[in-house]
């Protein structure tokens, strides 16, 4: 066997060992670590005029950024999972729920109207976490380094994700991104670990190694939009909203991060 036939066989030994480690976690997708470019890395025309909130301006200057390879939950959590928590663990069920249970039908509709502490208490049940911002924002990109979307740039359609509508819908519903993931856009927004801070992109440059926002504010942010929202500005990747973490809503829910080989990490 030549050097070169040897090497490329080890490369696809190694190709489907790191295969097999990635698939390990069921219902969760592979996110590979590495740098990108975190933040709006395109022209916005709105953005210069006097009138332009300055709060929409949170995700400029675009910034380099590098994280660790995690797992993520492929889809949002459903109702039907949480509905499982909410027994298991006796916690308190989203108050819309009557009588403590969702409606029929609605099993794989992503669960709404919990707080950041409840997403954080069912993620650590399952031994996972939330997501930093920064890793979300890596996952919905899909590899994709620059564009409004996880495509590119081209018009966001209902084959894309569920906007301006009047409720979410099944998850995963929806087209997926290159990475496999789905409703990184749109159904609704999702919680992240980060505390939000309008300036951090600023005050945190020199932070490029897998950053976790502020340690401390007033409210948590959130990633990714919702049903009720309408493109392209609050449905983009790089879009950074929020909310104070007691705060249980219909349009937002989440979903669950693991760090690649290190348990609720």
């Amino acid at each position: 066997m030549s050097l070169t036939a040897f090497t490329v066989r080890l490369l696809l030994v190694l190709a489907a060992a790191v295969t097999a480690g990635v698939a390990a976690e069921p219902g969760m997708v592979f996110i590979p670590g590495g740098e990108f470019t975190q933040g709006r890395n395109f022209p916005w025309p709105d953005a210069d005029v006097p009138w332009y909130p300055t709060s929409h301006q949170d995700d400029h200057p675009p910034r380099k950024v590098t994280i660790e390879p995690l797992y993520l939950d492929e889809g949002e959590v459903t109702n039907e999972r949480y509905a499982a928590f909410v027994k298991a663990k006796r916690h308190r069920a989203p108050y819309h729920w009557i009588k403590g249970q969702f409606a029929e039908g609605q099993e794989r509709f992503p669960v709404v109207n919990v707080s950041w502490d409840d997403a954080v208490a069912f993620c650590e049940a399952e031994g996972k976490r939330l997501p930093t911002e920064a890793e979300w924002e890596r996952a919905a990109r899909g590899g994709v380094e620059k564009g409004m979307f996880p495509w590119g740039d081209r018009a966001i359609t209902t084959k894309d994700a569920r906007f301006n509508a009047s409720a979410p819908v099944a998850v995963c519903s929806k087209e997926k991104n290159r990475y496999g993931l789905c409703d990184m856009i749109g159904n609704v927004w999702e919680w992240t670990a980060d505390w939000y801070s309008r300036t951090y992109y600023t005050d945190a440059k020199d932070v490029t190694e897998n950053p976790k926002g502020p340690e401390k504010g007033m409210y948590r942010v959130l990633r990714g939009g919702s049903w009720f929202d309408q493109p392209p500005l609050f449905l983009m990747v790089s879009y950074r909203s929020w909310a104070r973490p007691g705060e249980r809503s219909s349009t937002i829910g989440f979903r669950c991060a693991k760090g690649f080989g290190k348990p609720g990490r």
